[in-house]
């Protein structure tokens, strides 16, 4: 009967080739997959230079650990026993070749003042580093970024000059300031002039409130100016009108459909901010004598401790490399057009 109509008959389906009917959520996975290796790789490499220098920086630096150890009046014989007891008569090359050999076994050393091993060092002080610099980053994110995008709705358009004006000066200060100064700063003002915060160590809650403060102001600036660019461009866009003028209430517009479309641009800019603030963590843990890493490291550079030095410099350079390896992971998750690009 189709035939006599000049009709064709339907012509069955043919299957697809199996290569041609992969699952989109197994490529998504080896594009993730990808993307860790890489910056696996990249992070294997970073830290390798960083190890490098590291190394050979303090080892010529001068000094003599076995003469700060021992004392000015240690017999010669003595200061020389010692001296290849550890190894440090052998030539620099061979030294960093037995380090990096000690380092893929685990193994970062030991004291040359105290003999404790770096690793009992490191597991000992990193939990305080980890603390302030963990509640200083998430203090930050939430201050700044919500700070940046209420100063951007409060000045869109040419509106609230003194509002814009006052803004930029006050984050201007405060970048301005470098975080061991502003430390230096606050011991003075609530430590002397105001006694109501601890000043010196890590023995209760409120002991952390100086040291976040130091380390996160110039962070919190920095970062709140660039979400409050980014939210004048977003809120800018067609679709928040569109928002607009459905009436949505203000929290919804600005939270749920501003705020994560200015995320990706903030954290990307904002990263590198971020592992800046717990390198700070170094000189502002040596104005509160806090028990950390970074009070650990400015003694043992004082101390000519080369392993420890090392060891702790290592630590640090995982840090600021983990934490930029999260933001780019929270990237590409907010953005995976972006994301199947650079993976």
């Amino acid at each position: 009967m189709s035939h006599e109509l000049g009709i064709d008959p339907p012509v069955a389906a043919t299957p697809e080739p199996a290569t041609k009917r992969q699952p989109a959520e197994k490529t998504r996975t080896h594009v993730w997959i990808r993307f860790l290796l890489r910056r696996t790789a990249r992070m294997i490499i970073s830290l390798f230079i960083i190890v490098t220098v590291a190394f050979f920086v303090v080892r010529m630096s001068g000094g003599d650990p076995v003469r700060e150890a021992l004392g000015p009046t240690a017999p010669l014989a003595l200061v020389e026993q010692r001296r290849a007891e550890l190894g440090l008569d052998a030539p620099l090359l061979n030294q960093y070749l037995q380090y990096l050999l000690g380092l893929l076994q685990g193994d970062l050393g030991s004291s040359f003042i105290t003999g404790q091993s770096v690793s009992s060092v490191v597991a000992e002080r990193l939990p305080k580093t980890l603390a302030l610099g963990f509640i200083a980053v998430v203090v930050v994110l939430i201050v700044a970024i919500p700070l940046g995008l209420i100063v951007a709705v409060m000045t869109q358009n040419g509106r609230r000059r003194l509002t814009e004006f006052s803004f930029g000066g006050i984050t201007g200060l405060f970048l301005s300031i470098p975080e061991y100064l502003l430390a230096v700063g606050l011991v003075v003002l609530f430590g002397i002039m105001w006694p109501v915060l601890p000043i010196a160590g890590s023995d209760s809650a409120a002991s952390y409130v100086l040291p976040i403060i130091a380390l996160g102001a110039a962070s919190s600036a920095l970062i709140a100016r660039i979400a409050r660019v980014e939210g004048l461009k977003v809120l800018g866009q067609d679709y928040m009108r569109t928002a607009r003028s459905k009436r949505l209430p203000k929290t919804t517009l600005y939270f749920k459909h501003a705020l994560p479309n200015m995320l990706t641009a903030v954290l990307t800019l904002g990263g590198t901010t971020l592992g800046g603030l717990v390198a700070a963590t170094a000189l502002v843990e040596q104005v509160f004598n806090w028990p950390g890493l970074g009070y650990t490291l400015i003694q043992s550079i004082s101390a000519r401790d080369y392993n420890v030095v090392v060891g702790v410099a290592i630590v640090y350079a995982t840090l600021i490399i983990l934490i930029n390896l999260l933001v780019d992971v929270l990237l590409a998750a907010l953005d995976r057009r972006t994301a199947l690009v650079e993976m």
